[in-house]
């Protein structure tokens, strides 16, 4: 798309980032709300990428490093625009991003569900590794 436009979210994003989403995105998460993504924004402000198109948010991804792992959540593309790119190129802008920090490998979260997005991440160059399984527990919430 030669309009589209990659940028880093900003606090003010959160509600549009959500409601993105519940209409892109499969799946939720527990820090699917505005103190969740107003969190992620205050703690690493580059982490959270949009990608805009005449204005409109048309897709999402979530870079995030903690200084050991390069990690992607949330790639997700408005259905009416898929196939055009843009998740390629928020992938290309996360990985510029990894490489800058001095990433060495790009770990995607991807459920297993979401066979749809499969190929797209094959085509990416990224690959499953079935003798990982993510283990999780729930917080309490202070």
């Amino acid at each position: 798309m030669s309009d589209l436009e990659i940028r880093t979210a900003e606090p003010s994003d959160a509600a549009a980032v959500l409601h993105f989403w519940r209409t892109a995105a499969e799946g939720t998460s527990v820090s699917d709300d505005e103190a969740g993504v107003r969190g992620l924004v205050a703690r690493d402000p580059e982490a959270l990428l949009l990608a805009e198109s005449g204005g409109l948010l048309v897709g999402t991804v979530i870079a995030g490093f903690d200084g050991w792992r390069c990690s992607l959540y949330r790639l997700a593309v408005l259905p009416t625009h898929r196939r055009r790119g843009i998740a390629s190129a928020l992938l290309a802008a996360a990985e510029r991003r990894f490489v800058e920090l001095g990433g060495r490998r790009a770990d995607a979260m991807v459920l297993e569900a979401n066979e749809r997005a499969h190929p797209a991440w094959r085509a990416a160059g990224y690959h499953r590794e079935d003798h990982w399984r993510r283990w999780v527990k729930p917080l309490p919430r202070p």
